[in-house]
């Protein structure tokens, strides 16, 4: 089996990896030279240099899994695509983009005989090793199609799920996200009211330690954060500033519409905003978690 995979960042290299180890001929295409030679000497893995050359080295009909960064790249490649793709073939746009947006892309693919699937794919920077979370919208035939390749990523054989429709994999993909930001601001909070505690001389890591043992906190967020606070309880050095990558605005906005109460994600929201240029470790600890779990950019203070 071939796949065509744009974007060959973060999450694209691993599942590049992961895709070529499961015996998937990969062709990969990035706009940046530097993702390409990473991957070349991964068995399976072909370079295409350009989007032309990648569509050229696949056999039809096609399939092109897209895993660039939501907004102007994923737009930019997917029109691209939609103009030089022939009916039978199948696009999978694993972005983290609106679901709105997504059930408009899909029909104008549709239309053109092309298959649409939107995953979401979860997992960070530890996926390539432990498996991707995938939650997949569109026809179940082009859903169907997919299962060699679902079945490379995912943690385990059947651990993926069709949540619906086009859109619905995107839809399900933002309400996680946003759950996200009310577990890590929770985290945050907690930890932030032991390091403030001045006559206990409490040790951060061992308590998370102890939590992730048994207890009905523990989840893989406080594996990593024991982690990182055993490298370095004090997190000097990270800026307490939190960026929010829009699914969490997305979910608010979503609520809203709704009318559903969600008063929790909502304050994680305006937590991050709020974090710019304030001293506080626990905006601190946020940031060193989105750096674990997906490889974020940390803020750095000056010295």
């Amino acid at each position: 089996m071939q796949v065509g995979l744009i974007g060959l960042g973060r999450m694209g290299s691993g599942i590049a990896r992961r895709l070529c180890r499961a015996n998937i001929h990969v062709v990969g295409h990035d706009t940046g030279p530097a993702a390409i030679e990473a991957l070349a000497a991964e068995p399976g893995f072909e370079p295409a240099r350009s989007l032309d050359g990648l569509l050229l080295a696949l056999k039809a009909p096609r399939t092109v899994w897209c895993m660039l960064p939501a907004g102007d790249p994923t737009r930019r490649a997917l029109e691209a695509l939609l103009g030089k793709l022939a009916p039978g073939d199948r696009v999978v746009d694993g972005a983290n983009g609106h679901y709105r947006e997504t059930i408009a892309r899909a029909q104008r693919f549709e239309a053109a005989g092309i298959g649409f699937v939107d995953a979401g794919v979860s997992g960070g920077v530890w996926g390539l090793e432990q498996g991707y979370a995938l939650m997949l919208g569109g026809a179940a035939p082009d859903v169907t199609a997919l299962e060699r390749v679902l079945r490379a990523l995912a943690p385990a054989p059947g651990q993926w799920l069709h949540c619906g429709p086009a859109g619905a994999g995107h839809f399900v993909k933002m309400i996680h996200n946003g759950i996200e930001y009310g577990l890590m601001q929770a985290y945050a909070e907690g930890f932030a009211l032991l390091q403030a505690h001045p006559d206990f001389g409490l040790d951060l890591a061992a308590i998370a330690d102890n939590w992730t043992k048994g207890s009905v906190v523990r989840s893989w967020l406080l594996e990593l954060t024991r982690d990182f606070l055993a490298e370095d309880a004090s997190l000097f050095g990270v800026a307490p500033v939190v960026a929010d990558s829009g699914e969490g605005r997305w979910t608010a906005q979503e609520a809203i519409d709704r009318g559903v109460p969600a008063p929790v994600i909502t304050a994680a929201l305006m937590q991050r905003f709020a974090s710019q240029g304030r001293d506080d470790f626990a905006a601190r600890l946020l940031a060193t978690m989105r750096n674990r779990f997906g490889g974020h950019e940390i803020p750095k203070e000056e010295p």
